[in-house]
């Protein structure tokens, strides 16, 4: 009975989503209410429970709030109006601003950031609707080094394993999955009428399999937390040289003005990253504090050195990003709330615990599943693995697996729904505020998450 009543407000969640009869926020209110009667028969203080769960979500999306917030905000000031003519959609160009551009800038910040430049690239190039939103989801496939890694440092932590082995564990995952994002890009692209010619998929091809060869081998010699940067950055700065060939002086001068912005920000987030010790926001015992180095801090110290010396003019720019981010910022708030429940009331691990006690000997292949939708609904690497990991790590220890195996699939799994999340889509229809619905951007890229099941069931099978 209660397991039934568990399972009620993800399922009408889903349900609601994926027929489009709701959006993002109607659709989470109603799965709010509809977790009451569940949530009241496990804990014994209603009253008390929702109040302490939900301080504690709404600490949680604070971060990935300000993330989103400050990354508008210093969209905002990078682009100024006039210094850039609208670009043709072109293959190249959409391949360039979702699966390099917006994963590095996802790499740098994290939180979902990098499919806000990548939408705002793309709406930039003419497109919009769900091809564009499907577009710039797919950009947040390095999640889990996405921000510098702080999911993947807390499930590692929470597991007591070494962080940059359990890294590089996921980094080959995620080698396999990385070449089929490929062939989805392209059909979004055939979607928006954008014909991709053989010759230029087998350009983007060969940029996703180098890519998808440095992503584990990079783990040999770099600090995980930047591996992401550099294997999206090196060949972001080539074909952006391909596109945009600096031409004498002049153009080399107008081309470091364009990127210095980008650089000062990479290196501003690792120089914080690397102060140990700094002051820190700690009101939640157990949960990951708002240091002052926090990314979130650094976007919005960054953007406003960039906007204030415009006086009033980078004021009201500045307003305007800010007026742009309310309608994600309360669709992020409002999913995060409900996982804090369904997590804090013991919902999530006895529907994980239910399943793996039906599946019995098949128990250590729901490890994936489990793993996509607890990305799908917390909508972070870190809410996915604060949730799941322990009791991932517990099934593959009870399957007798090796001890990276389970956390490393719930690592890249999880983050891969992360990318696709309830949140996630609701910021990007948000976003994209043209009457888009979350179950448009999920339909295209179905094929990518179900390959992610592959990945996982394969390694599995094969590393057992």
């Amino acid at each position: 009975m209660i397991l039934a009543l568990q399972a009620i407000p993800l399922l009408l969640l889903v349900g609601l989503l994926s027929s489009g009869r709701a959006g993002p926020v109607p659709a989470v209110l109603a799965a709010l209410a509809a977790a009451l009667p569940g949530i009241a028969l496990s804990v014994p203080d209603l009253p008390a429970f929702l109040a302490q769960e939900t301080a504690r979500a709404a600490f949680l999306a604070l971060k990935p709030i300000l993330v989103v917030a400050g990354g508008l905000l210093f969209h905002a000031a990078v682009t100024r109006e006039g210094t850039a003519a609208p670009h043709r959609a072109e293959p190249r160009r959409i391949f360039v601003a979702t699966l390099l551009a917006g994963s590095f800038l996802e790499s740098v910040t994290g939180f979902g950031v990098g499919a806000v430049f990548a939408l705002s690239a793309l709406r930039g190039m003419g497109l919009s609707g769900a091809p564009a939103g499907a577009m710039a989801l797919l950009s947040l496939y390095l999640v889990p080094w996405g921000g510098l890694g702080p999911g993947t440092a807390l499930g590692a932590a929470l597991v007591g394993l070494p962080a940059q082995e359990l890294a590089e564990a996921t980094a080959w995952r995620s080698a396999f999955w990385l070449p089929v994002l490929g062939p989805v890009l392209w059909r979004l692209c055939a979607a928006a009428g954008i014909a991709v010619p053989g010759r230029e998929k087998l350009a983007q091809m060969a940029v996703l399999l180098g890519m998808a060869v440095a992503l584990p081998l990079s783990h040999r010699i770099l600090p995980f937390e930047v591996v992401g940067i550099v294997v999206s950055g090196v060949p972001l700065l080539g074909m952006l040289w391909r596109l945009h060939p600096p031409r004498g002086m002049a153009g080399w001068r107008a081309a470091l003005r364009r990127l210095a912005p980008y650089a000062g920000l990479t290196a501003a987030l690792l120089l914080a990253r690397g102060w140990r010790g700094a002051p820190s926001w700690d009101p939640f015992p157990g949960l990951p504090g708002f240091p002052l180095t926090h990314v979130a801090v650094v976007l919005w110290v960054f953007a406003a050195l960039l906007l204030v010396p415009r006086g009033r003019a980078g004021l009201a720019t500045g307003a305007a990003a800010l007026r742009r981010a309310r309608r994600p910022a309360l669709a992020m708030l409002l999913y995060v709330v409900l996982a804090g429940w369904l997590s804090g009331s013991g919902a999530a691990a006895a529907l994980a615990g239910a399943v793996a006690g039906a599946l019995g000997p098949l128990a250590p292949h729901a490890v994936p599943v489990l793993a996509l939708l607890s990305g799908i609904a917390t909508g972070s690497n870190v809410g996915s693995n604060a949730t799941m990991m322990p009791v991932q790590a517990a099934l593959g220890q009870a399957a007798g697996l090796p001890p990276l195996l389970a956390p490393s699939v719930q690592n890249f799994a999880g983050s891969a729904g992360a990318g696709a999340s309830f949140a996630g889509t609701a910021m990007i229809c948000g976003l994209l505020a043209d009457g888009t619905r979350p179950g448009q951007l999920w339909r295209p890229l179905l094929p990518s998450l179900l390959a992610v099941l592959t990945v996982g069931w394969i390694s599995l099978t094969l590393l057992d």
